[in-house]
């Protein structure tokens, strides 16, 4: 275990701790003992859902980029990918993973650039429902009310997405390696995403995607107590699930926790419910990873298998399936 790793858990237990401590853990435990399971299957079922929309994303996009994979194998290398982004710090080296499995048909280069649009695709789509969600806030009197520092956060993150959308089309006029690769990015991004024959799928499974993971966390909330009106669920769920890209922490735990709690009185709950409700959404979300174990028990199985094949006709996790 490196450095990073540890200060990261160390972080994780550390922010748990003071919440733990400070917002009367007990009592979030509680709720989270008491929760309705009927929610929570439906939190796993929504998860469930935005998995396998995603790896048709990610199908979609290298698809657009000269790659071809299975439905079924894109799926299991999701799964898979889930599995290592919620076992290790910083949320990314599953996707590392599945660039590399998938590289051998169009080369790394392109496996690394589907892998990383699509999950591009997916951040963007939440800063737009986030944006849609506080202009709806505004403009409606008598609702939810924001606070200003609440608003803040919404300018800073929107603020962010703007300027890093700047910055790399800015790139593009730079010479040397920098320009070149950020030309290949713009370049990219024309072909998997706004290509007439991509653009419908791509803004079809984006908003589906996005629905699946905030309704699972209003799922969870239920579960637990606290029943969210779907445009608490649009600006405040965002916000609580965009504190899991952060690097700080292993995949989002104690920052996620500490969002809900801050965020949740703003709708009439307790910061214990908004612990409790994003404990529960953790928790069925690592739940709803496990099929990646069986993927990782299958590729482990298949490297062991006595064979007459070739190595380049063994599968690298699951069986190749033929295209629906």
């Amino acid at each position: 275990m490196n450095m990073t790793r540890m200060i990261q858990i160390g972080v994780a237990l550390g922010v748990m701790t003071l919440l733990w401590v400070g917002l009367d853990g007990a009592q979030a435990l509680r709720l989270l003992a008491q929760a309705d399971p009927r929610w929570l299957a439906l939190a796993m079922l929504a998860l469930t859902a935005q998995t396998v929309l995603s790896a048709l994303r990610w199908r979609i996009t290298a698809r657009q980029l000269g790659q071809t994979i299975p439905m079924g194998r894109a799926v299991g290398e999701y799964y898979l990918a889930q599995v290592v982004n919620q076992s290790l710090p910083g949320g990314v080296l599953g996707d590392a993973g599945r660039a590399v499995r998938a590289r051998h048909q169009a080369g790394l280069k392109r496996a690394g650039a589907a892998v990383a649009i699509e999950r591009l695709a997916g951040q963007v789509t939440l800063f737009l429902t986030l944006a849609c969600g506080a202009l709806i806030v505004t403009l409606m009197p008598g609702g939810l009310v924001l606070p200003a520092w609440v608003m803040g956060l919404i300018g800073a993150a929107l603020a962010c997405g703007v300027a890093m959308a700047l910055a790399v089309g800015g790139a593009g006029r730079l010479s040397g390696r920098a320009g070149r690769a950020a030309r290949d990015l713009r370049a990219a991004l024309r072909v998997t995403l706004l290509n007439r024959r991509a653009l419908p799928a791509q803004i079809g499974l984006n908003l589906a995607i996005t629905a699946a993971n905030l309704a699972a966390f209003a799922f969870c909330a239920r579960a637990t107590g606290t029943e969210m009106a779907p445009v608490a669920v649009a600006v405040l769920v965002p916000l609580i699930l965009l504190t899991m890209i952060l690097p700080v922490t292993v995949s989002g735990w104690g920052l996620r926790e500490g969002a809900a709690a801050g965020l949740f009185p703003l709708i009439g709950a307790s910061a214990q419910a908004g612990m409790a409700a994003s404990l529960a959404f953790g928790l069925i979300f690592l739940a709803s990873t496990l099929p990646g174990l069986l993927v990782l028990l299958m590729d482990r199985r298949a490297r062991h298998l006595p064979t007459r094949m070739s190595p380049q006709h063994l599968p690298s996790t699951l069986p190749a399936q033929a295209d629906p």
